[in-house]
């Protein structure tokens, strides 16, 4: 996966993030697309609400970087079909 050092995550924009407010989850490209929904179900500290608004950033930025998203909903992350 690519690196983002500190300066780089300082660069990045709120919305460029799964949950801004906490800046938690970068979405700049494929590979951090990818580690946020892997590691969705792993972020402490925020509600369903925020969850929800994280899901529908991270489905955008899987668009944007042709990350093939298979789930519905954040709710069916890490589940077996």
């Amino acid at each position: 996966m690519s690196e983002l050092d500190a300066k780089d995550r300082e660069k990045l924009k709120d919305s460029e993030y799964a949950f801004p407010k906490d800046r938690k989850e970068p979405l700049n490209d494929a590979d951090h697309v990818r580690n946020a929904m892997a590691r969705f179900n792993q972020v402490a500290g925020v509600s369903d609400d925020e969850r929800d608004e994280a899901w529908k950033r991270i489905k955008a930025a899987a668009k944007k970087h042709g990350v093939e998203v298979h789930e519905k909903s954040w709710h069916q992350l890490g589940k077996k079909s």
